[in-house]
């Protein structure tokens, strides 16, 4: 199987004509999960992404399948079961991405701490139960003071009382989505990068059977035609539903902005995940997490309604997060010149609890404020001073006296809403990362469901729960050792011991396909031998078609690897020219794009501004 420029302009052609059972419009992970489980279950499906794939929000999270375990405090134990749960499924049908990885809690005695020692290890208790994991390695355990010390010297010992240690997951954001992405494609699937959603068809009793669609390649504007259409776009729902001009739109998102600095482990050691409350007495939690020789920390959890194509990390962005990390970690000392890297995302957070998978509704109570402002709203209406949409707006977005409080974007609800407009559109928002399979499914059962009663369409779905993504041929029980039984192959060709081991965790299965470029392959010039046939298996299998796409999304260069992407990025625009024989201007404005990205993400500007 190859998915590359050529997939690329064939499943464009292929959009053109004819009619597809389901048009996904999105590809981060929300999308990419939809359109495997669609495509697995033989529907004609097709996904268009007006950037790259995981571009817009599903390459810019924390990088955890997290657990949730702060929700324990509340005592939210459906939140947490399912987030666990959901995320073991994920382990299993993905088991090269997310590993484990125990979490650190160090808990200080502070005004507003979000655990203190007792309630950490009743918390930590029924997580375990919740995640099954009682009798494991990965059982919780408590830390006294001057073992979390030892554990992590750097840590601030004024008001630390102990800690606590519970699993935790790492996760590789962007190689989940590809990995989906390319899994969808093998199974017939229809995944095109790059094309943008700039209107939708109705047919004459109004409702939708297709969408004008852009190719931001060639500026081609062409249509696609499907009989079920799903909005699966995050953080731009509302500006795809709001493509259906015929209607005022009522705003359903609340997106949230999260940032991440990252620093060398020299400058900053940690042994692993650490999360902790900020200390801010804000109600806020900040993780601290080693990387491949570097550590990142964040996040910020801000209201964000700024560009949503380019989120950015600014000023006050990176002195909230240094002032709470040298808090607790004195000795460090962190500045701003010690960030090699950044980045910035967007959290599609619904801005009510009312269509959430995890509070399953609210009890009907108004808050005191809500019910004053619709008595104020309405007051307005009578005297003709607001419109029916102003009512409707407030109306939409009154607060459950027992929910957590709306000033505080961190408490927004993470669940996740699928709905229909009455011209058909479906759109599927919210959630988490850990959640994607899930919400996958359900849309695909209304999907199924309105496929067989409208159209005549019987599909039988999959079960999704043992389906494995691209790369994800792997025991789950046993993947170290797999990993390493694949690494070997990679070994006896003569790479490293830490090349072949890295290109098997990031490649899983499908290492097997990179190993055998080798024999054929020669290093390109500023690149290693693995890193050329890594390069090359992105551009002909992984649809990776700009220097941006390759170093952010298919491997993590500009994020953790700082120390030698100046030299790689040589290599890789080199031969990125030379594969797509882009004229000088191409090859400028790609090699401008990408120098733009990783001076943003050097926070360039903002150190700058420090001298």
């Amino acid at each position: 199987m190859t998915f590359s420029i050529k997939t690329r302009q064939e499943s464009i052609e292929k959009l053109k004509h004819g009619e597809l059972d389901l048009l996904i419009i999105g590809g981060g992970i929300t999308g990419a999960g939809v359109a495997l489980q669609a495509s697995a279950a033989g529907m004609k499906t097709g996904l268009i992404e007006m950037q790259d794939f995981a571009e817009g929000t599903s390459s810019r999270s924390t990088k955890l399948v997290h657990g949730g375990i702060r929700y324990l405090k509340n005592f939210d134990v459906e939140v947490v079961a399912d987030t666990v749960q959901e995320r073991a499924v994920v382990q299993a049908i993905a088991p090269h991405i997310p590993k484990p990885d125990p979490m650190l809690l160090p808990i200080y005695d502070e005004p507003k701490a979000t655990f203190n020692m007792f309630s950490v290890k009743v918390a930590m208790d029924l997580y375990d139960r919740l995640a099954n994991v009682i009798g494991t390695k990965y059982e919780n355990y408590t830390l006294t003071k001057e073992e979390v010390l030892e554990r992590e010297p750097q840590l601030k010992s004024e008001g630390l009382q102990g800690g606590g240690v519970y699993l935790d997951f790492r996760n590789n954001d962007a190689r989940l989505v590809i990995e989906n992405i390319k899994q969808a494609s093998q199974d017939g699937g229809l995944m095109v990068s790059k094309v943008k959603a700039v209107g939708f068809i109705f047919n004459g009793e109004g409702k939708i059977t297709g969408v004008k669609a852009k190719d931001l390649l060639t500026d081609e504007i062409f249509e696609i035609n499907a009989k079920v259409i799903i909005n699966t776009t995050g953080p731009w729902s509302d500006k795809v539903r709001g493509l259906d001009t015929a209607k005022k739109l009522i705003p359903q998102m609340r997106p949230t902005k999260g940032v991440h600095l990252v620093v060398d482990s020299s400058k900053l050691f940690v042994p692993q995940p650490t999360y902790f409350d900020t200390g801010k007495h804000d109600g806020r939690m900040v993780f601290v997490v080693p990387r491949e020789k570097k550590t990142y920390f964040g996040t910020t959890d801000t209201d964000y309604t700024g560009d949503y194509e380019h989120p950015t990390v600014t000023q006050e962005d990176v002195d909230y997060l240094l002032e709470i990390v040298n808090n607790r970690y004195p000795q460090a000392n962190v500045t701003i010149a010690d960030i090699e890297a950044s980045w910035a995302g967007l959290r599609p957070l619904i801005s009510e609890n009312g269509g959430s998978d995890y509070n399953g509704g609210n009890n009907g109570k108004v808050s005191d404020k809500s019910f004053d402002q619709v008595i104020d709203i309405v007051s307005k209406y009578q005297k003709q001073e607001v419109s029916r949409y102003d009512v409707e707006n407030v109306l939409n977005h009154l607060e459950d006296s027992l929910a957590e409080s709306k000033e505080n974007p961190s408490a927004v609800s993470r669940g996740s809403l699928l709905e229909r407009s009455e011209d058909g559109l479906l759109t599927l928002s919210g959630g988490k990362i850990t959640d994607y399979r899930k919400m996958a499914e359900g849309a695909l059962k209304e999907i199924q469901r309105i496929l067989k009663e409208e159209f005549d369409r019987t599909f039988q779905l999959i079960d999704s729960k043992t389906y494995p993504v691209s790369g994800g041929r792997i025991n789950p029980a046993n993947v170290e050792t797999e990993l390493e039984t694949l690494a070997k192959n990679g070994i006896e060709k003569g790479l490293t011991k830490e090349e072949a081991e890295y290109l098997a965790h990031l490649y899983g299965s499908n290492v097997t396909k990179v190993f055998g470029k080798i024999d054929e392959t020669k290093p390109v010039a500023g690149l290693s031998l693995a890193e050329t046939i890594a390069l090359h298996y992105a551009l002909e299998n992984e649809m990776a078609l700009t220097p941006a796409d390759y170093l952010v999304r298919r491997t993590n260069h500009i994020l953790f690897m700082r120390d030698t992407l100046d030299e790689v990025k040589q290599g890789v625009i080199a031969e990125m020219s030379n594969y797509y024989t882009w004229s000088d201007e191409q090859k400028e404005i790609y090699t401008n794009e990408l120098n733009e990205l990783i001076a943003e993400s050097d926070l360039s500007l903002l150190k700058e501004g420090a001298k």
